[in-house]
Parts: C-alpha cells; sequence; structure tokens
C-alpha cells in the first residue's frame, strides 16, 4: 500500500467516525462514552494523517543525493 492509499484508508475512516458520532448525537439519548470513545479514535486519525503528511513533505522538500 503506497503512502498516498494509506492516508486515503485513514480518512476514509475518519468519515465514517464523523458519520457515527453525527449520528449519536442525534439519537434521542445520546451515550456520552460512546461519543467520548469515537472523537478520541477520530482525532488519533486526525494526528495519524498529518503525522504522515508532514513526513512525506520534509522527505519531498529534503534535497535529493546525486551520485556522479
Amino acid at each position: 500500500m503506497s503512502l498516498h492509499e494509506h492516508v486515503d484508508s485513514l480518512r476514509a475512516k475518519h468519515a465514517r467516525l464523523e458519520q457515527q458520532i453525527d449520528e449519536e448525537q442525534h439519537r434521542p439519548l445520546p451515550d456520552n462514552t460512546i461519543l467520548v470513545k469515537l472523537k478520541r479514535e477520530k482525532l488519533r486519525l486526525k494526528e495519524a494523517i498529518e503525522r504522515l503528511q508532514d513526513d512525506n513533505d520534509m522527505e519531498t522538500d529534503r534535497p535529493s543525493l546525486t551520485v556522479n
């Protein structure tokens, strides 16, 4: 799996969690324990996505070594 595919996969999971959070919040009696769990997981995924993107940006900004 390429980096791009991995990030896309994490974004899809993030979007599903956002949908689950929205559904839980709109129930007649939302379960705060579930909401906290979902929100923590969503944040963990967001941070992982950002970390992967930052690592990738650092690699592309690094001057390449050429061998003569």
